[in-house]
């Protein structure tokens, strides 16, 4: 069952793989790099200023921080204990997919889908109550996690899998924050 499953992913990576162009690979390598997405943060981060005020903000700030830092030693142990190839590594694939970067480390599970979902995720819902819209953050991941799999980086299910765990950590830490903020620090 995990050796269907696992060629079936294998078999979507290289057809999604296969729909990338060198036209195209300038822009989705400037996409995945997390610094390229600093005015979006910042204006994330403007909006909840605006909304919630500096002392809010500041714990939210906090907040994320903690939670990447957990997401990301997470991610690093799963990969570790799993020890999963990466595509543009893996022998069976490499000379007939587009590698347009390529890592040494391992792929299970995407450490840009769970780090960008997480904090999509606590974000959204700390913005909702202000802005109906707030379900378009989660554009953001989407696209951030799919130039992994552009590149030659990552399999749909090490994506899919960092989305969970990601969406699961985001969703817990944001019900820590609210905890917290009405038991320790009210509005």
């Amino acid at each position: 069952m995990l050796d269907k499953l696992l060629a079936l992913d294998v078999r979507l990576f290289v057809y999604l793989n296969g729909l990338g162009s060198e036209t195209f690979d300038g822009l989705w390598l400037f996409i995945t790099r997390q610094i390229n997405w600093t005015p979006f943060f910042l204006l994330l981060l403007y909006i909840i200023y605006k909304k919630i005020g500096g002392k809010q903000t500041l714990y939210v700030v906090l907040s994320i921080a903690l939670l990447l830092l957990v997401t990301d030693q997470i991610t690093n142990l799963v990969k570790f204990g799993v020890e999963r190839l990466r595509p543009c590594n893996n022998p069976d694939i490499k000379s007939y997919i587009r590698i347009v970067q390529s890592r040494s480390s391992f792929s299970y599970f995407s450490g840009h889908a769970a780090n960008s979902m997480a904090a999509a995720m606590f974000i959204y819902h700390v913005i909702k109550p202000y802005f109906r819209d707030a379900i378009f953050l989660f554009l953001w991941p989407l696209i951030f996690a799919y130039s992994r799999i552009y590149l030659g980086l990552h399999y749909p299910l090490d994506i899919l899998s960092g989305y969970i765990f990601g969406m699961t950590a985001g969703f817990l830490a944001y019900k820590i924050y609210k905890f917290t903020q009405i038991k320790y620090f009210p509005l």
